[in-house]
Protein backbone atom coordinates (compact mmCIF):
# COMPACT_ATOMS: atom_id res chain seq x y z
CA UNK A 1 0.00 0.00 0.00
CA UNK A 2 1.56 2.96 -0.78
CA UNK A 3 2.08 5.67 2.08
CA UNK A 4 0.34 9.08 2.71
CA UNK A 5 2.19 11.55 1.24
CA UNK A 6 3.96 14.43 3.15
CA UNK A 7 2.29 18.07 2.92
CA UNK A 8 4.79 20.40 2.10
CA UNK A 9 4.44 22.88 4.11
CA UNK A 10 4.60 20.39 7.28
CA UNK A 11 7.69 18.91 6.12
CA UNK A 12 9.53 22.56 5.02
CA UNK A 13 8.52 24.15 8.23
CA UNK A 14 8.90 21.46 10.35
CA UNK A 15 13.18 21.71 8.99
CA UNK A 16 13.08 25.13 8.40
CA UNK A 17 12.03 25.76 12.23
CA UNK A 18 14.20 22.55 13.96
CA UNK A 19 17.41 24.41 12.16
CA UNK A 20 16.11 28.04 13.16
CA UNK A 21 15.35 27.28 16.48
CA UNK A 22 19.11 25.64 16.95
CA UNK A 23 20.12 28.51 15.25
CA UNK A 24 18.58 30.94 17.22
CA UNK A 25 19.61 29.10 20.23
CA UNK A 26 23.12 29.25 19.31
CA UNK A 27 22.75 32.84 18.58
CA UNK A 28 21.47 33.40 21.74
CA UNK A 29 23.90 32.45 23.45
CA UNK A 30 25.75 33.93 21.09
CA UNK A 31 24.70 37.21 21.76
CA UNK A 32 25.23 36.69 25.83
CA UNK A 33 28.89 36.21 25.25
CA UNK A 34 29.08 38.92 22.85
CA UNK A 35 27.62 41.32 25.15
CA UNK A 36 30.18 40.15 27.92
CA UNK A 37 33.09 40.58 25.69
CA UNK A 38 32.49 43.75 24.21
CA UNK A 39 29.77 45.34 26.77
CA UNK A 40 26.66 47.48 25.92
CA UNK A 41 29.02 50.32 24.41
CA UNK A 42 30.24 47.82 21.96
CA UNK A 43 27.15 45.93 21.27
CA UNK A 44 25.51 49.73 19.80
CA UNK A 45 28.37 50.26 17.57
CA UNK A 46 28.19 46.61 16.55
CA UNK A 47 24.35 46.96 15.48
CA UNK A 48 25.18 50.43 13.59
CA UNK A 49 26.33 47.95 10.95
CA UNK A 50 22.54 46.47 10.31
CA UNK A 51 21.02 49.15 8.53
CA UNK A 52 24.24 49.04 6.23
CA UNK A 53 24.17 45.00 5.96
CA UNK A 54 19.99 45.27 5.21
CA UNK A 55 20.07 48.11 2.91
CA UNK A 56 22.81 46.10 1.06
CA UNK A 57 20.80 42.40 0.82
CA UNK A 58 17.80 44.29 -0.44
CA UNK A 59 19.74 45.94 -3.15
CA UNK A 60 21.57 42.74 -4.06
CA UNK A 61 19.65 39.79 -3.30
CA UNK A 62 16.51 39.73 -1.54
CA UNK A 63 14.17 40.71 -4.41
CA UNK A 64 15.61 38.18 -6.89
CA UNK A 65 15.44 35.70 -3.73
CA UNK A 66 11.70 35.89 -3.56
CA UNK A 67 11.30 36.28 -7.64
CA UNK A 68 13.60 33.02 -8.06
CA UNK A 69 11.60 31.30 -5.72
CA UNK A 70 8.14 32.83 -7.03
CA UNK A 71 8.86 31.51 -10.79
CA UNK A 72 9.86 27.99 -9.74
CA UNK A 73 6.99 27.62 -7.45
CA UNK A 74 4.58 28.86 -10.02
CA UNK A 75 6.97 26.48 -13.23
CA UNK A 76 6.12 23.49 -10.67
CA UNK A 77 2.76 23.76 -10.79
CA UNK A 78 2.79 23.18 -14.35
CA UNK A 79 5.50 21.10 -15.13
CA UNK A 80 7.07 18.38 -13.35
CA UNK A 81 10.66 19.32 -13.47
CA UNK A 82 11.35 23.20 -13.29
CA UNK A 83 14.40 24.02 -15.00
CA UNK A 84 17.43 26.15 -13.50
CA UNK A 85 16.47 29.36 -15.52
CA UNK A 86 15.48 31.37 -13.03
CA UNK A 87 17.92 30.61 -10.99
CA UNK A 88 20.73 31.75 -13.96
CA UNK A 89 19.06 34.95 -14.55
CA UNK A 90 18.78 35.85 -11.20
CA UNK A 91 22.38 35.28 -10.18
CA UNK A 92 23.31 36.77 -13.50
CA UNK A 93 21.13 40.23 -12.19
CA UNK A 94 22.24 39.92 -8.33
CA UNK A 95 26.06 39.10 -8.42
CA UNK A 96 27.05 41.77 -10.48
CA UNK A 97 25.34 43.98 -8.49
CA UNK A 98 26.91 42.54 -4.98
CA UNK A 99 30.51 42.46 -6.76
CA UNK A 100 29.60 46.39 -6.78
CA UNK A 101 28.40 47.22 -3.54
CA UNK A 102 31.31 45.58 -2.28
CA UNK A 103 33.34 47.24 -4.17
CA UNK A 104 31.92 50.64 -3.14
CA UNK A 105 31.45 49.62 0.90
CA UNK A 106 35.33 49.11 0.54
CA UNK A 107 36.29 51.85 -0.88
CA UNK A 108 34.41 54.88 0.75
CA UNK A 109 34.02 52.61 4.01
CA UNK A 110 35.37 55.73 5.97
CA UNK A 111 33.15 58.32 4.34
CA UNK A 112 30.17 56.42 5.29
CA UNK A 113 30.95 55.76 9.03
CA UNK A 114 31.35 59.06 9.44
CA UNK A 115 28.59 60.71 7.55
CA UNK A 116 25.86 58.33 7.51
CA UNK A 117 26.37 55.97 10.52
CA UNK A 118 27.90 59.17 12.25
CA UNK A 119 30.60 56.68 14.18
CA UNK A 120 34.47 56.56 12.63
CA UNK A 121 35.00 53.38 14.61
CA UNK A 122 32.77 51.51 11.95
CA UNK A 123 34.71 52.02 8.97
CA UNK A 124 37.00 48.93 9.29
CA UNK A 125 33.79 47.13 10.10
CA UNK A 126 32.55 48.28 6.96
CA UNK A 127 35.33 46.97 4.93
CA UNK A 128 35.07 43.22 6.12
CA UNK A 129 31.33 43.49 5.99
CA UNK A 130 31.46 44.11 2.27
CA UNK A 131 32.66 40.82 1.28
CA UNK A 132 30.02 39.17 2.71
CA UNK A 133 27.90 41.08 0.45
CA UNK A 134 28.16 38.61 -2.91
CA UNK A 135 28.67 35.82 -0.79
CA UNK A 136 25.36 36.28 0.48
CA UNK A 137 23.83 37.02 -3.12
CA UNK A 138 24.48 33.49 -4.15
CA UNK A 139 24.03 32.08 -1.67
CA UNK A 140 20.22 34.13 -1.62
CA UNK A 141 19.79 33.06 -5.20
CA UNK A 142 20.49 28.96 -4.88
CA UNK A 143 17.96 29.25 -1.55
CA UNK A 144 15.51 30.95 -3.32
CA UNK A 145 15.27 27.59 -5.62
CA UNK A 146 14.94 25.52 -3.34
CA UNK A 147 12.37 27.22 -2.08
CA UNK A 148 10.44 27.58 -5.10
CA UNK A 149 10.94 23.30 -5.43
CA UNK A 150 9.98 23.06 -1.43
CA UNK A 151 13.18 21.45 -0.35
CA UNK A 152 14.17 23.09 2.13
CA UNK A 153 16.05 21.02 4.20
CA UNK A 154 19.15 22.52 1.93
CA UNK A 155 18.93 26.59 2.90
CA UNK A 156 18.06 25.40 6.46
CA UNK A 157 21.45 23.43 6.88
CA UNK A 158 23.03 26.45 5.65
CA UNK A 159 21.65 28.62 7.80
CA UNK A 160 22.69 26.49 10.54
CA UNK A 161 26.13 26.20 9.26
CA UNK A 162 26.38 29.72 8.72
CA UNK A 163 25.80 30.40 12.17
CA UNK A 164 28.09 27.56 13.38
CA UNK A 165 31.16 28.77 11.85
CA UNK A 166 30.36 32.37 12.80
CA UNK A 167 30.24 31.38 16.43
CA UNK A 168 33.20 29.21 15.93
CA UNK A 169 35.38 31.99 13.83
CA UNK A 170 34.67 34.83 16.45
CA UNK A 171 35.13 32.25 19.62
CA UNK A 172 38.74 31.25 18.14
CA UNK A 173 39.96 34.65 17.23
CA UNK A 174 38.83 36.09 20.92
CA UNK A 175 40.30 33.61 22.35
CA UNK A 176 43.75 34.01 20.73
CA UNK A 177 43.47 37.54 21.53
CA UNK A 178 43.02 37.09 25.38
CA UNK A 179 45.46 34.56 25.86
CA UNK A 180 47.86 37.15 24.43
CA UNK A 181 46.26 39.98 27.04
CA UNK A 182 45.12 41.65 24.08
CA UNK A 183 41.37 42.96 23.95
CA UNK A 184 39.65 41.63 20.77
CA UNK A 185 37.95 44.44 18.78
CA UNK A 186 34.37 44.75 17.52
CA UNK A 187 35.64 43.64 14.20
CA UNK A 188 36.10 40.47 14.98
CA UNK A 189 32.86 39.79 15.10
CA UNK A 190 32.25 40.58 11.58
CA UNK A 191 34.88 38.73 10.60
CA UNK A 192 33.11 35.82 11.88
CA UNK A 193 29.88 37.25 9.21
CA UNK A 194 31.53 37.13 6.60
CA UNK A 195 33.11 33.94 7.02
CA UNK A 196 30.39 32.27 8.07
CA UNK A 197 28.74 33.56 4.39
CA UNK A 198 31.57 32.03 2.62
CA UNK A 199 30.76 28.38 4.33
CA UNK A 200 27.40 28.84 3.24
CA UNK A 201 27.37 29.91 0.18
CA UNK A 202 29.85 27.05 -0.80
CA UNK A 203 27.18 24.63 0.88
CA UNK A 204 24.79 25.81 -1.38
CA UNK A 205 26.45 25.76 -4.60
CA UNK A 206 27.66 22.08 -3.74
CA UNK A 207 23.56 21.50 -3.14
CA UNK A 208 22.64 23.00 -6.70
CA UNK A 209 25.41 21.58 -8.63
CA UNK A 210 23.75 17.81 -9.22
CA UNK A 211 21.02 19.76 -11.03
CA UNK A 212 23.20 21.79 -13.34
CA UNK A 213 24.38 18.58 -14.45
CA UNK A 214 21.46 16.82 -14.62
CA UNK A 215 19.98 15.96 -18.07
CA UNK A 216 16.27 17.48 -19.01
CA UNK A 217 13.75 14.90 -18.81
CA UNK A 218 12.29 13.71 -21.94
CA UNK A 219 8.79 14.82 -20.66
CA UNK A 220 9.84 18.82 -21.02
CA UNK A 221 12.14 18.14 -24.36
CA UNK A 222 9.81 19.07 -26.66
CA UNK A 223 6.09 21.50 -26.22
CA UNK A 224 5.93 21.32 -22.38
CA UNK A 225 9.65 22.53 -22.32
CA UNK A 226 8.66 25.23 -25.09
CA UNK A 227 6.23 26.45 -23.55
CA UNK A 228 6.75 26.03 -19.75
CA UNK A 229 10.51 27.10 -19.81
CA UNK A 230 10.84 29.73 -22.52
CA UNK A 231 8.74 31.80 -21.27
CA UNK A 232 11.36 33.08 -18.09
CA UNK A 233 12.88 35.58 -19.36
CA UNK A 234 14.79 39.00 -17.84
CA UNK A 235 11.11 40.47 -18.00
CA UNK A 236 9.55 37.96 -16.11
CA UNK A 237 11.90 37.63 -13.73
CA UNK A 238 12.82 41.75 -13.07
CA UNK A 239 9.13 42.54 -13.31
CA UNK A 240 8.89 40.62 -10.20
CA UNK A 241 12.13 41.49 -8.48
CA UNK A 242 12.62 45.03 -9.33
CA UNK A 243 9.06 46.16 -7.41
CA UNK A 244 10.64 44.05 -4.24
CA UNK A 245 14.08 45.44 -4.62
CA UNK A 246 12.90 49.08 -4.53
CA UNK A 247 10.36 48.19 -1.83
CA UNK A 248 13.00 46.99 0.16
CA UNK A 249 15.26 49.48 -0.36
CA UNK A 250 12.82 51.89 0.30
CA UNK A 251 12.22 50.47 3.59
CA UNK A 252 16.06 49.68 4.61
CA UNK A 253 16.69 52.88 3.76
CA UNK A 254 13.88 54.61 6.36
CA UNK A 255 15.27 51.88 8.51
CA UNK A 256 18.47 53.02 8.31
CA UNK A 257 17.42 56.80 9.19
CA UNK A 258 15.63 55.13 12.27
CA UNK A 259 18.85 53.09 13.32
CA UNK A 260 21.04 56.13 13.10
CA UNK A 261 18.89 58.25 14.53
CA UNK A 262 17.74 56.71 18.03
CA UNK A 263 21.34 57.44 19.82
CA UNK A 264 21.40 60.89 18.51
CA UNK A 265 17.86 61.60 19.84
CA UNK A 266 19.15 60.12 23.11
CA UNK A 267 21.17 62.23 23.02
CA UNK A 268 19.25 65.47 22.85
CA UNK A 269 16.58 63.47 25.56
CA UNK A 270 20.23 63.86 27.63
CA UNK A 271 22.84 60.98 27.33
CA UNK A 272 26.35 61.15 26.40
CA UNK A 273 27.67 59.46 23.40
CA UNK A 274 28.46 56.27 25.47
CA UNK A 275 25.04 55.58 27.34
CA UNK A 276 23.42 55.94 24.18
CA UNK A 277 25.29 53.94 22.19
CA UNK A 278 24.45 51.33 25.53
CA UNK A 279 20.74 51.68 25.43
CA UNK A 280 20.91 51.34 21.46
CA UNK A 281 23.15 48.39 21.80
CA UNK A 282 20.75 46.73 24.93
CA UNK A 283 17.73 47.28 22.78
CA UNK A 284 18.87 46.18 19.42
CA UNK A 285 21.71 43.66 20.84
CA UNK A 286 20.04 41.91 23.75
CA UNK A 287 16.32 42.86 23.66
CA UNK A 288 14.97 42.95 20.41
CA UNK A 289 16.50 39.50 19.32
CA UNK A 290 15.31 37.44 22.57
CA UNK A 291 11.71 39.00 21.07
CA UNK A 292 12.30 37.82 17.88
CA UNK A 293 13.66 34.21 19.24
CA UNK A 294 9.89 32.13 18.44
CA UNK A 295 9.88 33.79 15.18
CA UNK A 296 11.87 30.80 14.56
CA UNK A 297 8.84 29.14 13.69
CA UNK A 298 6.31 32.33 11.44
CA UNK A 299 9.63 32.89 9.61
CA UNK A 300 10.03 29.17 8.19
CA UNK A 301 6.00 29.08 7.71
CA UNK A 302 6.24 31.98 5.98
CA UNK A 303 8.96 31.07 3.76
CA UNK A 304 7.06 28.20 2.80
CA UNK A 305 3.78 29.69 2.59
CA UNK A 306 5.22 32.10 -0.11
CA UNK A 307 5.70 29.13 -3.03
CA UNK A 308 2.72 26.95 -2.29
CA UNK A 309 0.54 30.57 -1.99
CA UNK A 310 1.81 31.32 -5.56
CA UNK A 311 1.34 27.79 -6.69
CA UNK A 312 -2.26 27.89 -5.44
CA UNK A 313 -3.33 31.23 -6.34
CA UNK A 314 -1.49 30.58 -10.09
CA UNK A 315 -4.05 27.04 -10.84
CA UNK A 316 -6.92 29.29 -9.24
CA UNK A 317 -7.36 27.18 -6.46
CA UNK A 318 -8.71 30.20 -4.30
CA UNK A 319 -10.10 27.69 -1.69
CA UNK A 320 -6.57 26.72 -0.67
CA UNK A 321 -5.39 29.76 -0.25
CA UNK A 322 -8.34 31.09 2.06
CA UNK A 323 -7.70 28.03 4.15
CA UNK A 324 -3.77 28.79 4.77
CA UNK A 325 -4.39 32.08 5.09
CA UNK A 326 -7.63 31.63 8.01
CA UNK A 327 -5.36 28.71 9.73
CA UNK A 328 -2.24 31.36 9.53
CA UNK A 329 -3.70 33.95 11.07
CA UNK A 330 -5.40 31.68 13.63
CA UNK A 331 -2.24 29.67 14.66
CA UNK A 332 0.37 32.86 14.69
CA UNK A 333 -2.38 35.33 17.37
CA UNK A 334 -2.37 32.04 19.49
CA UNK A 335 1.49 31.60 19.58
CA UNK A 336 1.57 35.26 19.77
CA UNK A 337 -0.75 35.71 23.05
CA UNK A 338 1.39 32.29 24.46
CA UNK A 339 4.59 34.47 24.31
CA UNK A 340 3.68 37.68 25.17
CA UNK A 341 2.15 36.18 28.60
CA UNK A 342 5.71 34.75 29.07
CA UNK A 343 7.73 37.85 28.27
CA UNK A 344 5.35 40.01 30.22
CA UNK A 345 5.77 37.96 33.43
CA UNK A 346 9.42 36.99 32.91
CA UNK A 347 11.23 39.37 31.30
CA UNK A 348 12.48 40.97 33.70
CA UNK A 349 14.44 37.83 35.37
CA UNK A 350 15.45 36.98 31.59
CA UNK A 351 17.43 40.61 30.98
CA UNK A 352 18.97 40.38 35.00
CA UNK A 353 19.65 36.46 35.14
CA UNK A 354 21.02 35.86 31.23
CA UNK A 355 22.19 39.37 29.93
CA UNK A 356 23.16 40.88 33.81
CA UNK A 357 21.09 44.03 32.17
CA UNK A 358 18.02 45.14 34.01
CA UNK A 359 17.58 47.92 31.64
CA UNK A 360 17.27 44.59 29.19
CA UNK A 361 14.97 43.16 31.59
CA UNK A 362 12.54 46.49 30.99
CA UNK A 363 13.11 46.39 27.35
CA UNK A 364 11.66 42.84 27.07
CA UNK A 365 8.87 43.12 29.33
CA UNK A 366 7.85 45.69 27.42
CA UNK A 367 8.32 44.59 23.69
CA UNK A 368 6.52 41.49 25.02
CA UNK A 369 2.75 42.99 24.14
CA UNK A 370 3.72 43.32 20.37
CA UNK A 371 3.96 39.55 20.07
CA UNK A 372 0.70 38.42 18.55
CA UNK A 373 1.01 41.37 15.57
CA UNK A 374 5.12 40.65 15.04
CA UNK A 375 4.45 37.25 14.34
CA UNK A 376 1.32 37.52 12.39
CA UNK A 377 3.01 39.97 10.00
CA UNK A 378 5.53 37.51 9.44
CA UNK A 379 3.23 35.32 8.08
CA UNK A 380 0.78 37.53 6.22
CA UNK A 381 3.56 39.77 4.44
CA UNK A 382 4.44 36.23 3.00
CA UNK A 383 0.93 34.87 1.95
CA UNK A 384 0.28 38.69 -0.01
CA UNK A 385 3.32 38.27 -1.40
CA UNK A 386 2.46 34.98 -3.04
CA UNK A 387 -1.09 36.52 -4.44
CA UNK A 388 1.43 39.29 -6.08
CA UNK A 389 0.38 42.20 -3.83
CA UNK A 390 3.81 43.34 -3.20
CA UNK A 391 2.98 47.22 -3.64
CA UNK A 392 0.38 47.05 -1.21
CA UNK A 393 3.18 45.49 1.36
CA UNK A 394 5.18 48.42 0.29
CA UNK A 395 2.96 51.27 1.46
CA UNK A 396 1.56 49.86 4.50
CA UNK A 397 5.24 49.23 5.50
CA UNK A 398 6.14 52.79 4.77
CA UNK A 399 3.16 53.84 6.58
CA UNK A 400 4.35 51.91 9.77
CA UNK A 401 7.70 53.42 9.77
CA UNK A 402 7.00 56.59 9.88
CA UNK A 403 5.01 56.33 12.38
CA UNK A 404 7.93 54.62 14.06
CA UNK A 405 10.06 57.77 12.56
CA UNK A 406 7.60 60.18 14.41
CA UNK A 407 8.40 58.66 17.41
CA UNK A 408 11.85 58.39 17.52
CA UNK A 409 11.91 62.43 15.94
CA UNK A 410 9.45 63.71 18.63
CA UNK A 411 9.16 61.42 21.30
CA UNK A 412 12.64 60.06 22.55
CA UNK A 413 13.93 63.79 23.02
CA UNK A 414 10.42 63.46 25.11
CA UNK A 415 10.58 60.62 26.96
CA UNK A 416 13.78 58.84 25.91
CA UNK A 417 13.93 55.55 24.78
CA UNK A 418 10.40 54.62 26.15
CA UNK A 419 8.99 56.83 23.66
CA UNK A 420 10.87 54.34 21.16
CA UNK A 421 8.76 51.28 22.55
CA UNK A 422 5.82 53.16 22.27
CA UNK A 423 6.13 53.67 18.61
CA UNK A 424 7.44 49.99 18.20
CA UNK A 425 4.10 48.92 19.71
CA UNK A 426 2.11 51.57 17.84
CA UNK A 427 3.29 50.54 14.36
CA UNK A 428 3.23 47.17 14.99
CA UNK A 429 -0.49 47.20 15.90
CA UNK A 430 -1.29 49.19 12.73
CA UNK A 431 0.52 46.86 10.23
CA UNK A 432 -1.03 44.28 11.70
CA UNK A 433 -4.53 45.45 11.09
CA UNK A 434 -3.61 47.07 7.85
CA UNK A 435 -2.22 43.36 6.91
CA UNK A 436 -5.23 41.97 7.74
CA UNK A 437 -7.84 44.37 6.22
CA UNK A 438 -5.59 43.95 2.55
CA UNK A 439 -6.01 40.38 2.87
CA UNK A 440 -9.59 40.19 3.66
CA UNK A 441 -10.39 42.57 1.03
CA UNK A 442 -8.95 40.21 -1.69
CA UNK A 443 -10.44 36.89 -0.59
CA UNK A 444 -13.69 38.68 -0.72
CA UNK A 445 -13.30 39.92 -4.32
CA UNK A 446 -12.08 36.07 -5.18
CA UNK A 447 -15.20 34.50 -3.99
Amino acid sequence: MKAKQRHPLIVGTFILTATGMVSRLIGFFYRIYLSRLFGEEGMGIYQLLSPVLSLSFSLTAAGYQTAISKLVAEQSAREKHPSLRPLVLGMSVSLPLSLLCNGILFTFADTIAASLLQEPRTADMLRILSFSVPLSAVHSCVNGYFYGIKRAGIPAGSQLLEQLVRVGCVYIVSAWYMERGVAPSVSVAVLGLSIGEFFSMIMALLAILPYCIKKTPPALTAGAFSRGIQRITYGSLLSMALPLTANRIVLNLLQSVESVSIPARLRLYGYDTVTSLSVYGVLTGMAMPFIFFPNALTSSVAVMLLPMISESYALGDMAAVRSSAVRTVKYCVLMGGCCMACFVLFGRWAGTTLFDSPLAGYFITTLGFICPFLYLDTTLSSILQGLGLAGHIFVMNVVCLLIRLGFVFYAIPQFGITGYLWGLLASQLTLGLLYLGCLNRFLTRHR
